[in-house]
This record gives structure tokens, sequence and C-alpha cells, in this order.
């Protein structure tokens, strides 16, 4: 079977399928969160809108709630082989060359927020089953797409699915990379809350400090008010100085008795701290070094001494890895500080699957001044390399490639994590750069259609 062929017959539905699907901005909005829309108008517009493509097509459908549904092509028996998607995206960040929703194409690619997680793939994986469909062969097992609106959180829909609904015998989840990942990091959210001691009068006063919106996001934009006791000229020129020295864009503002710091940094997705810089450590590492007040300093101190220079924990005591999944990652990804309130720090941590939760969670609670509140492990997710699924997806992923089906291991959490035997699965081809959680996140039209074919086979080899 041409795979390729079939998938290059319905090229140009797919890609305007994947164009408008693009176009709707999928953000977590808590504020238009209503019953039958939990996370946002914008989350459930992109849910109904695939459910209403699966209807169009003639598969059956179901919407739990508006939290999670599913998009099933019927086969013989009851076994259910899932592919688990999510229609939710991260915040776009600044920066882009072109609107992040328009999902324009330039030089071969898709760019928009959610191109390559996971709403490009998630179209390649619906093209997938409706080839699949539409060749008429029979199938033993029911294909099931589980769609998710909350995965770029706190994954409260699949927790809702599967309340509800049987979990699969198999799956994959296509939202990573490509060959097979077959480990799964485990992932730590927590806080540190500071605990404020009495404040003393000083020459700087911290008013606030903002930084990031997301634990999975290195932040690219921090921000600082200072209320300045005195001359500010050789603070700021200090700024300046550390920002030339440290290669990146930053801004003084003055207001009346405040000085207002910003910083620019890279954005990236937290499983890999080092590529991205992060806004918010550099610019805590500068004021430091300055005058400030007690619980001000006290703050900024914290998140210089455990984060600055240091992604893999090392100064806080949890550095560890191993030789299925690698190295720990910490990333700072939330701070946040109010004068007269606590000041919070949100922390997302990606440890190997031979790592222990405990021992990272001590390593935090030993941070003077700080106490760790909302500390939330999802454990590490590891298949077996002999396992069917992979054996099957490695034979479709060889046969359409012609290269070896190397099995890797990242420290991203996908819904494939779900399953008792689930693996990611694509869509980033061997070569590619990582552009998810990125500005000008891209996909290539012809990965899309690549991705597509290997998905569609890998449906069928596995539900036959």
């Amino acid at each position: 079977m041409n795979w390729i062929e079939k998938v290059e017959k319905v090229k140009e539905e797919l890609v305007q399928d994947t164009q408008a699907f693009l176009q709707i901005k999928s953000v977590l909005e808590e504020e238009t969160a209503s019953d039958g829309a939990p996370f946002g108008e914008g989350i459930n517009k992109a849910f109904t809108h695939l459910l209403e493509l699966g209807e169009k097509e003639g598969f059956t459908t179901k919407n739990l709630d508006g939290f999670a549904g599913h998009i099933e092509l019927k086969g013989s028996g009851d076994e259910v082989l899932g592919i688990l998607c999510h229609v939710d995206v991260v915040p776009e960040g600044d920066g882009w060359t072109s609107d992040p929703y328009r999902a324009e194409i330039r030089d071969g690619k898709i760019f928009a927020r959610g191109a390559m997680d996971d709403k490009g793939p998630t179209i390649a994986a619906f093209y997938a089953m409706k080839i699949v469909k539409e060749l008429g062969v029979p199938l033993s097992k029911n294909v099931r797409m589980i769609i998710g609106t909350d995965e770029e959180s706190d994954w409260r829909c699949v927790d809702h699915y599967f309340k509800h609904e049987k979990m699969p015998e198999m799956g994959f989840a296509p939202d990573a990379d490509f060959p097979i990942i077959f480990a799964e990091k485990g992932i730590i959210d927590l806080n540190l809350e500071q605990q404020l001691v009495k404040k003393e009068e000083s020459a700087l006063q911290l008013v606030s400090f903002e930084s990031g919106r997301r634990y999975n996001m290195v932040p690219d934009f921090a921000k600082a008010t200072v209320r300045v006791n005195g001359d500010v000229a050789e603070l700021e020129q200090s700024f300046y100085s550390y920002l030339k020295n440290v290669k990146i864009n930053g801004q003084v503002n003055k207001l009346g008795d405040e000085i207002e710091f910003t910083i620019e940094g890279v954005s990236a997705h937290a499983m890999e701290p080092n590529n991205g810089i992060n806004a918010g450590v550099l610019l805590a590492t500068f004021l430091a070094d300055a005058n400030l007040d007690d619980n001000g300093r006290a703050y900024v101190m914290t998140i210089k001494q455990c984060f600055h220079n240091d992604t893999r924990g090392n100064q806080i005591g949890i550095a560890y890895k191993d030789d299925i999944s690698g190295e720990l990652t910490v990333n700072a990804g939330v701070m946040h500080y109010q004068e007269e309130e606590i000041g919070k720090i949100g922390v997302n941590i990606r440890y190997p699957v031979t790592g222990d939760s405990v021992n990272i969670k001590k390593g935090f609670t030993s941070i003077e001044g700080f106490e760790v509140t909302d500390f939330n492990d999802s454990p590490p997710h590891h298949v077996e390399e002999n396992s069917p699924l992979i054996q099957t997806l490695s034979k479709v992923y060889e046969e359409q490639t012609g290269e070896k089906a190397e099995l890797i291991a990242i420290g991203g959490g996908t819904y494939a994590r779900s399953l008792e035997a689930g693996v990611a699965f694509g869509p980033l081809f061997p070569g590619r750069p990582d552009v998810a959680h990125q500005k000008d996140e891209y996909i290539h039209i012809e990965d899309l259609i690549k991705a597509t074919a290997i998905y569609a086979q890998a449906i069928y080899e596995l539900a036959k």
C-alpha cells in the first residue's frame, strides 16, 4: 500500500484544514470558562471544531462536558487503539514575524502557535483515520482519537475523560519526536512561597517582580519595579552594563521615585531550559547585587542562588541522571513578587525514569526562607522495547522512511503517559529544529504529509 500517494491526493484539503484549525486561538482563558467550556471560549471553539470535522466525515463522536471527547472509527472488537491529541496551546508570546493565528504559509511551512504542538499533528492523525476509513478495510479494534483540552496546564481533561471512558489497550500520542518516544521523564510542578521577615528601611525597595506565565515555559520577559531613595544614575548605568555583558536586551523606565527594569529573554519548552534564555532569572541575578530591602533581596537572591546558570539542580542538591532518560532539568517558570505580599516562584522539574521525587522535594524544602507548596508529581513513563506496540511502530517508521527506528527518551510529558501501553510518535523528524512553544512555531508541509502517511499505516497495522 502506497500511503504517501494516498495522502498526496488530499494534500490541499489537509493543508487547508490544518490552517483553519490553527487560526482558532485556543489558549486557556479561565475568565471565559463556563459550563460545557471549562477552559474558556477559545479552547472550546477548537474542541467543537474538531468534533464537527469528525461528524462531517461520518465518525462517531462524543463530548464529555467540554473537558475532553473522542472521534471514533468503529472496528469489530472491543479493544481500543487510542490516539491521544490536544487542542489547547501555550500563549503565543512576543516577537512573531506574522500573526501567530494567521497560519501563514512561507517557504513550505505553516507558521502558527500549535503548528507542531499539537494542532498540526492532530489534523495529520485525523486525516490518517479518514484515509483508513475510506479504504474500508476490516478492523479488529476501535480506533479512537481522544481529544484533550488542558494538556498544557493541569491535564484536567484526561482525568475527566478516564473517569467516564475505558482505557485503550494501547495507543500513541502524535505530540513529540520521531522515531519513537519510549520513555518520558517524571514531571513535578511546585511553588516556593517566601516567608516574609520584618521590613527595614533601605535605599532600594523592591515593589514588584513579574516573569513567566507557565511552569513549562522558559520566561521570555521579566519586569521589576524598584522604589529609589536617592540618585538612580549609578543603578541605571550598572543595569545597561549588565545587559551588555550578558548579551540581552532590556530597558529602564523612570516613574517618579520608582524605576522599572525590563529584560527580554528567549522562550523554550521546560523539557530543555538550555534552549531558552530565562529573563526572570537574569533580572533577579542583576537585582541580587543591589542594596534592596530584606524581603526583596531574599527573593531575588534565592532565584539567583538556585537557578542562575544551573538548569540541572546542582545548586539545590537534586542533580541526577540515568542511562534511560538522561539528566534531571529544572525551570523557574513563573516568578511573582509584590510588596507586602508573599513572593512565589513556580518551578517545573523533569526527572529521569529511575529518579526519586521524594529526594527532589527534600532538596526544595531545604531552601532557606521558602516553603514548598502545591507539589504535583506526574511519575515517569516507560514502555519496554519488545512490546507489540513498539515493534509495530518501528516496522511502520522504517518502511515509511527507510531509517532505523531508534528509541528515544524525552523530558516532555505527552498524553502517552496516561496509558499503560502508550508512546509518543512524531511529528518532529530527526534533524528538524524543535520549535514548539517558541515564537514563529511552524510545521513543514512536507513533514505534515509524511506524518499523516506514517499515522495511517500505523493505525492500519495496529487495528487490522
